[in-house]
């Protein structure tokens, strides 16, 4: 198996809405782009599937030095051989790299926010800085489209929060930020208990209508120069804020199950936004 086809795997088996985005992209530019999702994926995985934070860290400290080394010309891993040939051709930042990383030993050090500014800063780590290296890749001419990726990658990892809640809690984290919880008298045993409620509903309400309004503040960002070449932004931003509708009709039953579109749906709301221009 080629680096490549490694990464396009990955890519594939996470089943994720990213990935939908990614099949109308050029050929080189949808290599690299797979690559960078590989790269996130195998650095959040380590977080997700390994129990002992120790051990986490142990692995989060070899891609710090696996991307140092890709950096230098002497990558080892499938990941970083796909994505090196693309760093130089797209601009992409050793400091934008290893700050995905930082976000995700953020989560071995903290399962709980104070307020919105402290989630801001976690979700910069985790999403806005994929959305600069992703919107790097697709194609910037306009110092604004930089802008547009950071602040839709913050919605987008809203959106995540959202539909995650009841796993996240599960896991005995909450990304809800704990002035949040106290504004609406949801406590943290209602979210780790599952227990569904009135304020719980008026809570997720208040979350999902923020979010939307951050999609709203991207798009206003968007330089009209770049529409075309950013339109897997727009596509992946059209399947999430679907699936923000989704929970809002099914009454914001987050804590039982992961609401979620099927992939004909995925497909076609990408293939709408792609026609659209």
């Amino acid at each position: 198996m080629s680096p490549d086809e490694y990464c396009q795997q990955k890519a594939a088996q996470s089943g994720s809405s990213f990935y939908y985005s990614f099949l109308f992209l050029p050929p080189e530019r949808r290599r690299a782009i797979t690559a960078l999702y590989a790269f996130c994926r195998e650095v959040d995985d380590t977080v997700d599937e390994i129990e002992d934070a120790g051990v986490a860290r142990t692995k989060l400290l070899w891609w710090r030095k696996e991307i140092a080394a890709m950096l230098n010309g002497n990558p080892s891993h499938p990941v970083t051989l796909a994505l090196q040939p693309h760093v130089a051709t797209y601009g992409l930042k050793a400091e934008h790299l290893q700050a995905v990383i930082d976000g995700m030993e953020m989560d071995l050090d903290q399962t709980r926010y104070l307020d919105f500014a402290g989630l801001q800063r976690y979700c910069w780590h985790v999403a806005s800085v994929v959305g600069i290296l992703s919107a790097s890749i697709f194609g910037v001419t306009q110092g604004g489209t930089l802008l547009f990726a950071e602040k839709l990658g913050l919605a987008f990892q809203l959106t995540n929060i959202i539909r995650d809640v009841g796993e996240d809690g599960r896991k005995g984290r909450i990304y809800l930020p704990v002035s949040e919880l106290q504004q609406f008298n949801v406590t943290a045993a209602d979210i780790l208990n599952a227990r569904h409620s009135e304020n719980f509903e008026k809570l997720m309400r208040f979350q999902v209508e923020r979010a939307q309004r951050v999609y709203d503040e991207a798009f206003a960002l968007l330089p009209k120069q770049d529409r075309r070449a950013q339109r897997p932004g727009l596509m992946m931003a059209a399947i999430y804020r679907t699936l923000l509708e989704e929970i809002e009709h099914d009454g914001f039953h987050v804590l039982n199950q992961r609401i979620s579109l099927t992939p004909i749906r995925k497909l076609w709301l990408a293939w709408k936004t792609y026609i659209r221009g």
